[in-house]
Parts: structure tokens; sequence; C-alpha cells
């Protein structure tokens, strides 16, 4: 029996795709848990990151444009109600993020990207076929990809299948991944024209033989979910035999695929500034921690070289046998970004418990709660403009679980105002705050004498 030689190569790309490239950390339209979604500063902080893909949406404009939009609607990430598909190129490029960046088309994209190899896409249809019979959208997207030579640099996803389908005809030898969410869509009508399979955690859960099953039949398998940072998620996740996760957060991932792998140091090359608010030592490895008689001081501009994880604690190499705590280093935070927020207190929000951190990433978790009806001093800052960590005497606390206290100026409300849209945290103590006191103790003569007074007033 012959085979055909297109299915023959894409079987043997699939194979050696499967084999060495282990776990793959794909960000879910960037990095939208720190900048917004699906704009260029969400992509670049994903790959910065440690992701090996960034997924993005496509629609289709009124105009045949392709672009990049999880909803049709973009209200959401725009505040300005768009439907992609009524609308012009010309009209929907005006719209604006919280970052500023404006809504982006495919073209834009590769555009942008051309001349870094090491930024790969895994694109979403978002078509139904069964309302739009059409292949339009398909269509545009395999020749955007031929015209910017992205063949090997891109993966293509849908739950659609007649989606899949058609883009196998177009480009053969594309990666594509069908996602599912019931063991319904899993079947040998399916699986012959893609390379991988995209489930829900949960269908993992309930079907742990799904993987095994799927990599006899040499298909990769991802992982989508709700996905948050709780370790007990991210550790039942590695310890499957995935292929890859598509995450909010990609930093993360990175970090679990490091421990996966057995690597303790990752490259970073970027520039970072030191929010310490005191000069602080350097020291010549992560691992003894021997202070050296070097300092930082704040405000300092450093460039970071590499990530060491050590003691469960992050730390960053400046320089040859340089290396210093990343708690107070920040790579996506800059000063005026939080030059609002620096003379300000915070306290817990009412009826809600508010967990301390022992440093500012998730996997530092404390049993300890922030105590309520009390006032903290913000010491500190880290994280990004979208997910702000705040330091205090008792640890790290997330700005999204506190309220901003002290804005009760017009100075602080004009440098609040002046913060670009993104770094405007809303929840903030619009009063002042008035903690709660005991009611006075009264001695028995004293209660005694406001109860006659009490019974006179009533006779």
């Amino acid at each position: 029996m012959k085979v055909n030689g297109r299915l023959l190569k894409a079987l043997f790309f699939s194979i050696v795709f499967l084999i060495t490239s282990g776990f793959t950390v794909v960000g879910h339209r960037g990095d939208p848990s720190k900048y917004p979604e699906e704009t260029i500063q969400s992509d670049d902080s994903a790959f910065n990151s440690g992701a090996d893909y960034v997924e993005l949406d496509l629609h289709l404009s009124s105009d045949g444009e392709l672009v990049i939009s999880h909803d049709d609607d973009l209200y959401r990430v725009t505040h300005t109600h768009a439907i992609v598909s009524q609308n012009n190129w010309q009209t929907l490029s005006q719209l604006t993020y919280d970052n500023g960046e404006h809504v982006l088309s495919l073209t834009q994209l590769f555009e942008h990207y051309r001349k870094q190899p090491q930024a790969k896409f895994i694109l979403e249809t978002k078509i139904d076929h069964s309302i739009d019979p059409s292949y339009e959208l398909e269509n545009k997207i395999a020749a955007t990809i031929k015209k910017y030579h992205m063949e090997n640099r891109v993966m293509i996803h849908s739950f659609s299948v007649a989606s899949l389908f058609r883009l196998r005809k177009l480009l053969p030898d594309a990666y594509l991944i069908l996602i599912v969410g019931s063991l319904k869509r899993i079947n040998f009508s399916n699986l012959p024209q893609v390379n991988a399979v995209n489930i829900s955690s949960d269908l993992i859960l309930n079907h742990p033989f799904l993987i095994h099953w799927l990599h006899r039949l040499n298909k990769q398998v991802f992982v989508w979910a709700e996905m948050d940072e709780s370790p007990s998620l991210w550790h039942w996740l590695i310890n499957k035999n995935i292929d890859g996760v598509v995450t909010n957060f990609p930093s993360t991932g990175f970090k679990y695929k490091l421990a996966k792998e057995g690597t303790k140091k990752y490259e970073i090359n970027r520039q970072g500034i030191y929010f310490g608010k005191n000069k602080t030592t350097t020291m010549m490895n992560p691992y003894v921690r021997i202070k050296q008689k070097k300092f930082i001081y704040p405000g300092q501009s450093l460039n970071i070289m590499y990530g060491v994880r050590a003691h469960n604690q992050l730390y960053y190499q400046i320089a040859n046998q340089t290396f210093v705590s990343a708690e107070f280093v920040n790579l996506d935070l800059k000063p005026q970004e939080v030059m609002p927020y620096q003379d300000k207190q915070l306290l817990a929000k009412p009826q809600t418990p508010v967990t301390i951190y022992r440093y500012p990433e998730n996997q530092a978790k404390t049993k300890k709660i922030l105590p309520a009806n009390q006032l903290f001093k913000i010491k500190n800052f880290n994280g990004s403009p979208n997910s702000m960590w705040l330091k205090t005497t008792l640890g790290w606390v997330k700005a999204r679980d506190i309220l901003f206290y002290g804005f009760f100026d017009d100075a602080s409300w004009q440098q609040y105002h002046n913060l670009p849209r993104m770094n405007r945290y809303t929840n903030i103590a619009l009063t002042a705050y008035q903690p709660l006191q005991s009611p006075p103790v009264k001695t028995i003569i004293e209660t005694l004498v406001a109860l006659n007074k009490r019974n006179g007033s009533k006779s």
C-alpha cells in the first residue's frame, strides 16, 4: 500500500516535534495578567517570561482584514462597543487598549516580529462554519503566513474541525491542533487531520488514559484550563506526561518547565531597576550566599543576565560572580508608575481575607492573613502595572486584594490621573478610615444613674 508523501512527511515532523519539544509553554493571549491581552506589550512580556509560543485569536473585519481579538465585540478590551465583523479595518484600527496600543491585524503582528525568529505563535480561528460557510478567514490566514514566510513559526488551533480541514489543504505541512472539551470531539474522522489535541484539564482529570492513547497515535497533548498560579494545579499538570500548557501565567509555566527539566538557571538579558529603599550588598552566588563588598543603590539600573532559583527564592545574576535577591528588583515597573502610591497606606478589603506572601510571587504563599481594620504603610513594590505586589511590615500582598488609603488631597488625585489607564487601580478607600472602638465600660453606679434618667424621661 502506498502512503501519501505529504501525510508521511507530516507524520515524521509530528514525531520529531513530539520527541524534541518537551514541555512547551504557551502564553494565552500573551501575558494577560500583566498587560492588556493580545497587544505587542503583552506578547513581548510572554516571550521575555519564557513562553515558547504566544496564542492569539483571529476574526475578519467587514472588509476582510484579519483582526487579532478574542471577542467579536471589542468593548471588554477597548471600552468601545465595536463588532469586528460589522466594522471595517480603518475604524477598528483606531481603537486603543488600556496601554495605548491600537487593535492589531495579523499583518501588523507578522511585520513587527519579522526579524525576531524566536517569536512563535499559535493562531486560533474564531469561526462557526454552520453560520459562515465561506472559508475567507482560512484562505487569508494561509496567504498571510506564506507572504511572511512564517510556516515554521506558526501553529494553528481551533474548535472548528471544518476550519482545520480547510487549512490542511491550504498548508499541507502546517502544525494543526484541535481544541476539545468533550470526548465526542476526539474521533478517527478528526484525528488524522491534526498533529495535536488541546484538551481541557477537566477532561484529562476525568479520563487520564487520554494522554497515553493520544501519544500512541503520535499526537501531542496540550492542556488548557482557567489557569491560575495554584501550586497544586501546576504540580498535577507537569507530573502528567503532557507536551504543553496554554496559560495566562507564562512566567509560572516557564518556572515549572525548568523544574521538570531539572534546570536551575535560565537566561533573561533584560534591564531592571532596584526598588530597595537602602543600598544592599551583592553575593558571589545564591547557593552559599556569601556577601561581597559590592553594593547596589536605590534606583540603580541593572543588567539582569540570568535568573537562578535557590532556597525557594529567585536571584538575579547582574555581573560575573555577582548576584542579588530578586525581591526588590523590578523588570516591569518603573518608578513613575508607582509614584502616586508610594506615600500611601493600605488596609484589607471588608470581609476579604488577604493572604500574605514571603516574596512577590504566588509560590511564596503563607498561611498568614493581613489583619482586618488595620492600616499598613506601603513599603515597596514589585510585579507589573496590571499585577502589582505591595510590601508591608508583615510581608507581600497583592494590590488587587486591598484598598489603597490616603488619596484625600488634590495633589494625590492629580498624580493618580496622570498615570496611564492600565496603571490606575480603582480599589481606593474614598473616605477616611474610622477604626472600630469598643464601647466604654461603665461602673454599676453609672449604669444605674443612666437607667434612672431614661426611666424619668419616659414618665
